[in-house]
């Protein structure tokens, strides 16, 4: 934990984004380059989410990339952000999550989310002849925690590895249906204002007035992941971010592509209606110098009154990746 964890603690969502010319060993040694990296920085939290059919997405096997992860740092909290929960058997997850929390005790999170996390037809795919569907993940979030539970040791079915094991859940959300559920279950909730950040606002008002206090937390706590590129100049920082709208126009229009190279100019790649609907999913984005980022997120943290930060920094170079971390954590030491 860093020196601020009293305070606001910063954390890192990381999809092991594939880079045009990139190899996928080349993309699991830079993910792990960039945990050690925010280690070192202080950050609190390193979660990979799932994803599928995705040529830019590499994170699909999530609880093996997460212990690879872990195995190569050794303080922050790995986690999901989230497991997809439609896509398994609870059961499943609380063995691989018990497996990795008996590996590294004390330092995984298991983030859920009621999405596919790709196309139905890969979902199905995923699925197979399993009638699972996201009205199911309440019951399955249930399932879960009875899984991990001591009390069920008399079961006739039991997870071992995660029986008996502290492993944190939180609900992952971008909508006010998520924020209903993990209020109602007392549990953390991380909000992907980074690509959803229409209903931002209203979820987490909704969490804070429906939250019953839970066994496993006792007063709401919100966390936000938000698109963070940082750099010594304005200019630098948007020109870095056009990697970014690249990658949304990708979202917009279907055509999916590995994160490509920054560009000098937008306008001759994006339409009006690419360039609107980007800013839309952009609103809550941190994007500039160190000066212009303390700013805004002075402000965001004042009309949010957030428990903790999570970024993500989609960014073609390594170098200037690792550099938008550091310049971020500079940034969080001095609120």
């Amino acid at each position: 934990m860093n020196h601020l964890s009293s305070r606001i603690p910063y954390s890192v969502l990381d999809l092991a984004t594939v880079t045009e010319g990139a190899s996928l060993k080349e993309t699991f040694s830079k993910s792990l380059e960039r945990a050690q990296h925010a280690e070192k920085l202080g950050y609190n939290r390193y979660w990979l989410s799932e994803h599928h059919n995705m040529i830019s997405v590499a994170s699909s096997a999530t609880s093996i990339l997460i212990g690879y992860i872990a195995g190569g740092t050794s303080t922050m909290r790995i986690g999901s952000g989230g497991i997809m929960l439609p896509n398994h058997a609870p059961l499943a997850v609380a063995e691989q999550f018990g497996t990795l929390e008996s590996i590294f005790p004390g330092r995984i999170d298991l983030g859920l989310g009621r999405a596919p996390g790709t196309d139905q037809l890969t979902a199905m795919e995923l699925r197979g002849t399993r009638l699972n569907t996201a009205e199911d993940f309440p019951q399955n979030i249930l399932k879960l925690q009875t899984f991990f539970s001591k009390e069920n040791f008399n079961s006739k079915v039991r997870a071992i590895p995660g029986e008996g094991q502290d492993i944190p859940l939180w609900i992952l959300g971008s909508s006010t249906d998520s924020a209903q559920l993990a209020g109602y279950l007392g549990l953390p909730y991380a909000f992907a204002s980074h690509f959803a950040p229409a209903q931002f606002y209203a979820a987490i008002e909704i969490y804070r007035r429906i939250f019953r206090p839970s066994t496993t937390l006792k007063q709401a706590y919100v966390m936000p992941c938000v698109n963070v590129i940082a750099a010594d100049t304005d200019e630098e920082a948007t020109r870095l971010a056009t990697s970014l709208y690249q990658m949304f126009i990708g979202i917009i229009t279907g055509r999916r592509t590995r994160l490509q190279p920054p560009v000098d100019n937008m306008n001759e790649i994006w339409t009006e209606y690419e360039e609107e609907a980007a800013k839309q999913m952009l609103q809550l984005s941190l994007i500039g110098s160190p000066a212009t980022i303390k700013a805004r997120l002075k402000i965001l943290l004042e009309k949010t009154g957030m428990d903790e930060i999570m970024i993500i920094s989609n960014i073609y170079d390594q170098k200037a990746k690792l550099y938008s971390y550091e310049l971020f954590a500079d940034i969080m030491k001095e609120l």
